[in-house]
């Protein structure tokens, strides 16, 4: 088994989360061993961007996007994101992904969009 940490967009996240999805998420990457990764589990995916190896974990409504740092025997979560969201999309289709796409995640952000049509 690896040891997990979290970057500060998953920490922010999970802190938003209720008690029992926030367990499901860290139980679920931390159960995770290198024979399950790449054994090819359903709820594990694999995604190339750039010259790095990112898999991903479905959990629930969530996905987490992570990579494997062999030398510390340790999986860096780096995004922890909703399913069917533009960021989700975004980060699976390889397309340019920077922190403002996390806007979208933002509640505000589409209460914004919507009083622009007032």
């Amino acid at each position: 088994m690896y040891q997990v940490t979290f970057s500060p967009q998953c920490m922010s996240e999970l802190n938003k989360l209720d008690k029992l999805v926030q367990l499901e998420i860290i139980d679920g990457l931390g159960s995770l061993t290198k024979e399950q990764i790449e054994s090819g589990l359903p709820q594990v995916g694999k995604i190339r961007r750039g010259n790095k190896d990112f898999y991903r974990l479905r959990t629930g409504d969530y996905r987490v996007y992570f990579e494997i740092i062999e030398s510390e025997k340790t999986l860096r979560a780096h995004y922890i994101l909703h399913q069917h969201t533009i960021a989700d999309f975004v980060f699976r289709a390889k397309l340019p992904f920077k922190e403002e796409t996390m806007l979208e995640q933002e509640d505000n952000f589409w209460k914004y969009l919507e009083s622009l049509k007032k």
